[in-house]
């Protein structure tokens, strides 16, 4: 089996260690005594499975970038240079070299590599909003409200700005340039605009877009070339196992409304309020039956409040909340 190299300080070495693990991984003939050593590797150190899992999202960014062939594509790849972190690098962009390094060297890509080709950030971000909203300014000036538990990162490339939604909802506030455009990658689809303000809700393998301002491209990942454009007041819903967003209006008073903390439920199913609600909850709140999720609800919540929600509506509806054996809340007729 083979073993992580050797490194000088403990962040090079857990950095190389990450990386080294996110190579073999993502590699056909990785064995499962590998896996099983990486998993040993993992829940030795709380600090070896946050520096995987930054390691694994730069990793993701840079391998889903397209592949560009290079003027000297056609030498052998023994005089490929890939770009090392400098002695002196902090650990993100230490991290972000040797991701985007590993990654591009494990596909099938034969050219140089670098910001000059597009295939390297030359900055990296994350962001995160737990219990509280957040607002916060990209490196391009571009600014992004943050609901409760939402998960971002933010790298730029040469000809794009790159955005990660992992879990969450944002409102985006993108900063122009026509030729550098901004990229959202969320659940298994992209939404890419030049300037403009939207919203990006994603809850499990759901993604829903609502425009504002301008205009943006949502496209799937099964088919990027035939995506929809949306235009002030409309919205976009995709699935992960869509072939095109289903395009429709959007109620943007609604959609907006957690920017003030509030949560609108619009005489909906619950079927379609569970998806809303269950966003602000640990652990989601479940339907008995489909007779249950037939039921009718409407009114305007506190987000910070979600779980007074849901104890009222046996008090609202026709409704009774028990747990299953798992411990999850669950709703059914009574």
């Amino acid at each position: 089996m083979n073993t992580p190299p050797p490194a000088t300080s403990r962040g090079e070495k857990l950095t190389e260690d990450a990386a080294y693990w996110c190579m073999r991984l993502h590699d056909q003939d990785c064995t499962d005594e590998e896996r099983l050593a990486f998993q040993h590797w993992v829940d030795a150190d709380p600090d070896h499975a946050r520096e995987f899992a930054e390691m694994l999202e730069i990793w993701d960014i840079s391998s889903e970038l397209p592949k560009r062939r290079s003027p000297l594509a056609a030498q052998p790849a023994s005089i490929i240079e890939f770009p090392k972190p400098a002695p002196r690098q902090s650990g993100r962009l230490r991290r972000m070299a040797v991701a985007a390094a590993l990654a591009l060297f494990v596909l099938p890509v034969a050219s140089y590599t670098g910001w000059s080709l597009g295939l390297v950030p030359n900055d990296y971000r994350r962001y995160e909003a737990e219990n509280s909203r957040r607002h916060v300014v990209l490196p391009d000036g571009s600014e992004v409200d943050l609901n409760l538990g939402t998960r971002l990162s933010y790298a730029n490339f040469k000809d794009q700005r790159s955005v990660s939604l992992s879990q969450g909802e944002a409102y985006f506030h993108v900063a122009h340039d026509s030729r550098h455009p901004f990229v959202v990658s969320a659940a298994s689809g992209t939404i890419t605009v030049t300037g403009t303000r939207f919203n990006v809700w994603k809850y499990q393998d759901e993604v829903v877009v609502t425009v504002t301002e301008g205009s943006v491209r949502v496209s799937s990942d099964r088919q990027r070339n035939q995506g929809s454009t949306l235009t002030p007041g409309m919205q976009a819903r995709y699935h992960a196992q869509d072939y095109l967003p289903a395009v429709g209006p959007a109620d943007t008073s609604a959609t907006l409304a957690w920017r003030d903390g509030k949560l609108i439920l619009d005489d909906m199913s619950l079927a379609e309020a569970l998806p809303l609600i269950n966003r602000y909850l640990d652990r989601p709140v479940l339907l008995a039956d489909p007779a249950t999720a037939q039921v009718r609800v409407g009114g305007i919540y506190n987000t910070s409040d979600i779980h007074g929600l849901v104890n009222t509506l046996p008090k609202v509806l026709p409704l009774k909340i028990s747990k299953n054996q798992e411990g999850s809340t669950v709703l059914s007729l009574r």
